[in-house]
């Protein structure tokens, strides 16, 4: 039987990026979504060059969280069996989406990729503001949760589509993926990470309103992380259980 698999991409204002980025994404994904999060650019028009990409639009910007809940809901509903997501600001690269959809094997629902796990791949250094958080966010959502993580952060994953369904996702903003492994867990997900090149861009590319201040993100994603473990009631478990990386590639 053929896997169904989507590649789904969040995004806001991206006229600079996205052609360029779909044109990539679609020589290695036959089925892409675009979740146009309320852009306010010349984002639509680029999209429309692009008439084989499905699209979901959100009539205003309600952020990066909400975007990836539309392509959760997506491919629940259009009966995918993989969903790859991968970030539109060319930071990703588009070629290991089949590694990743390969590497979501029969005892693995997500594959999460990692920045951090091969410093051999990519030679991009991070601002120092968003390595220190990653590292500080990685590390406390390893000890409460019993991960193993190297990235908590990296947007580019596949999961098995069937596991979506575990979710429920409300926080909208950049702050979803602690939802997500704190939801993760508390289902009982299998976790693997998988080596992806550390790439930047635009260093000073904006997160928006008061998050673009370092020590405002930091507490915020404490907030976050803090409010689901109540809301859910989960209880670490040890780190070998859920969260490995993937050896095939690693």
């Amino acid at each position: 039987m053929t896997t169904k698999i989507l590649t789904a991409l969040p995004v806001y204002n991206e006229q600079a990026h996205v052609a360029e980025v779909l044109e990539r994404v679609r020589q290695f994904s036959p089925e892409i979504l675009v979740i146009n999060d309320g852009s306010k650019d010349e984002t639509a028009a680029e999209l429309a060059r692009f008439p084989e990409v499905r699209d979901v639009t959100h009539a205003k910007n309600i952020g990066y969280g909400a975007a990836l809940r539309s392509a959760f809901d997506y491919a629940l509903r259009e009966n995918f069996d993989v969903l790859v997501t991968i970030d539109c600001d060319g930071q990703h690269e588009p070629r290991l989406i089949p590694d990743l959809a390969a590497a979501l094997t029969d005892d693995v629902d997500i594959v999460s990729g990692s920045r951090y796990l091969d410093h051999r791949l990519g030679d991009s250094i991070p601002p120092a503001d968003r390595r220190h958080i990653n590292a500080v966010i990685t590390k406390l959502v390893n000890e409460r949760l019993g991960l193993s993580l190297t990235d908590a952060f990296c947007g580019f994953k596949a999961y098995r589509v069937s596991a979506l369904a575990r979710f429920d996702i409300t926080e909208l903003g950049y702050a979803m993926p602690l939802q997500l492994w704190v939801q993760a867990v508390a289902a009982g997900l299998r976790i693997v990470e998988f080596p992806v090149p550390l790439i930047y861009l635009e260093e000073k590319r904006s997160f928006g309103g008061a998050l673009d201040d370092a020590k405002f993100r930091l507490a915020h994603y404490h907030e976050v992380l803090d409010r689901e473990l109540r809301r859910s009631g989960s209880i670490a478990v040890p780190c070998d259980k859920w969260s490995t990386p993937c050896g095939t590639h690693g």
